[in-house]
């Protein structure tokens, strides 16, 4: 973005051309320097990723979620994932909190999870996820949930923005 005032949805003469892959590397740098210790994805079981787990298989890339919980109550995240009644059904059904499921479900797509809390029973119950796992019709129905990115598009999108669609401004997978 250019510095200064700005009113929403953007126009085109506010935001700055956006040189994907320049972004990637100015990150893989910071990550180099001791800036940041991962690079994290946002991942969950309402944003599945699914293109970008099989593109960074093949390229022997891990992938880390970022937001695994949806970050509900925060100003930037959502409540999709913790009020997502089919994962609420699991959860009801295993016994276990929708978190656990939430989380045992990236872990068991191979991907290291990174949950905040400050609360004992909640950390507790987040480590509570490795004696026993998901059926595969529980992970089929988790499959089914619909996708919806955390991260809001519509603030940049507009017919005077340089991303006239989410297409634009995402990749396939809105």
């Amino acid at each position: 973005m250019k510095p200064g005032e700005f009113e929403l949805p953007f126009k085109k003469g506010d935001l700055l051309p956006l040189d994907y892959k320049s972004v990637w590397e100015a990150m893989e740098e910071c990550q180099n320097l001791g800036l940041a210790k991962l690079i994290g994805v946002e991942m969950n079981p309402v944003w599945q990723q699914k293109t970008l787990r099989e593109f960074c298989e093949k390229k022997g890339i891990h992938i880390t979620a970022y937001s695994p919980l949806g970050a509900k109550g925060t100003s930037w995240g959502t409540n999709w994932v913790m009020d997502s009644q089919e994962l609420n059904d699991i959860a009801i059904a295993k016994g276990k909190t929708t978190a656990q499921i939430c989380i045992r479900w990236v872990y068991e797509q191979g991907v290291s999870v990174v949950v905040k809390s400050f609360n004992k029973q909640r950390m507790e119950e987040n480590l509570d996820i490795f004696e026993w796992s998901l059926s595969p019709e529980e992970c089929e129905k988790i499959s089914q949930i619909p996708q919806r990115k955390g991260l809001r598009a519509d603030i940049f999108i507009s017919n005077e923005s340089p991303f006239k669609s989410r297409f634009e401004l995402w990749d396939e997978e809105v």
